[in-house]
């Protein structure tokens, strides 16, 4: 029942209508949809509210999809909604196995390992970077709003993707210098994303591994969508890992779909630790009391809760 969601993105449908309406028969064509279908998918898509229809049939994107599902504008969220239609939505299928064992549903049942099909493949790690940047930027911006940036002259994004949150904290704040720090394979899809922005003088890219390589050097470093992936020792390794590399009165970001304290209010966080297990071994989401006292234990003096954006909250920790 999804689906509409899912596919749409993948067709290019609200990037073809960013141009303006089309008829039903003319947008069908430009997609390339089969005579029988194509008026119920896309009266499907007006009944959710994704497009607008006029009185002379006409489908026009809504504002909201007209701002983060056209590829070429920079709000685009679609790179999540495309990868979950060519990956996720399949896994899903297994959940009741995955309740059952507690194994991942992914790669890994066919002997493969997520990360190594992933980066094998330049366009589909390409694909993956841009979900990521998808899910991160409502939360990127928040960050570079609401986080006490003018105390900073330099920041790490361990995990940086193509660098989506690095981007924004750089152009929001013209007095810092960042580091987006990945894997090697990463650094040419960084690299493509920010220096267009004008970037390239103050964003640079360092590959690393945060489990075999020290963490770069810097006032803050931060740490998004990427605890969620990794068991509980793990967890607390790349917390203790962050803390070493922070000067005295640094300070650590870390962000996710963090799960509200009684468990009972955020469906996002809760699914996304379903997710986890469908895509992870040892994986999972957690409560903001839950990081809080992870980085405390680790050695962080103080670490307190901020809600950023939908369903992503961060937990700043001080050195």
């Amino acid at each position: 029942m999804l689906t509409g969601w899912h596919v749409a993105p993948e067709l290019g449908l609200f990037t073809v209508l960013a141009q303006g309406p089309l008829g039903g028969e003319v947008l069908a064509e430009r997609l390339e949809l089969h005579p029988r279908v194509w008026r119920d998918f896309l009266d499907a898509l007006v009944a959710l509210g994704m497009l607008r229809r006029d009185e002379d049939g006409r489908y026009a994107n809504t504002p909201e999809t007209g701002t983060f599902l056209v590829r070429s504008r920079p709000g685009y969220v679609g790179g999540l909604l495309e990868m979950a239609n060519a990956r996720l939505y399949g896994f899903w299928g297994s959940l009741t196995e995955a309740l059952r064992t507690g194994q991942p549903q992914n790669e890994e049942r066919s002997g493969g390992n997520l990360f190594d099909v992933l980066y094998a493949d330049p366009a589909r790690l390409r694909g993956f970077l841009q979900a990521m940047s998808g899910a991160s930027l409502p939360s990127a911006r928040a960050i570079a709003a609401k986080f006490p940036w003018e105390r900073a002259s330099s920041f790490a994004d361990l995990g940086t993707a193509q660098g989506c949150l690095a981007a924004q904290v750089a152009l929001a704040h013209e007095h810092l210098t960042g580091i987006g720090f990945d894997l090697a394979p990463v650094g040419p899809v960084f690299e493509s994303y920010v220096h267009p922005l004008g970037l390239g003088g103050r964003l640079r890219f360092q590959a690393g591994d945060f489990f075999r390589d020290p963490l770069p050097e810097a006032d803050v470093l931060v740490m998004g969508h990427i605890l969620h992936d990794w068991d509980l020792e793990q967890k607390k390794a790349l917390l203790a890992a962050a803390l070493l590399a922070l000067p005295r009165g640094g300070s650590l970001v870390v962000y996710d779909a963090i799960i509200d304290d009684t468990r009972s209010t955020n469906a996002f966080g809760l699914l996304m630790s379903l997710n986890m297990l469908i895509e992870t071994r040892g994986g999972f989401d957690y409560t903001g009391a839950d990081c809080i006292g992870w980085m405390r234990e680790v050695g962080f003096r103080e670490a307190r809760l901020e809600h950023l954006a939908g369903p992503d909250s961060m937990v700043i920790g001080t050195k």
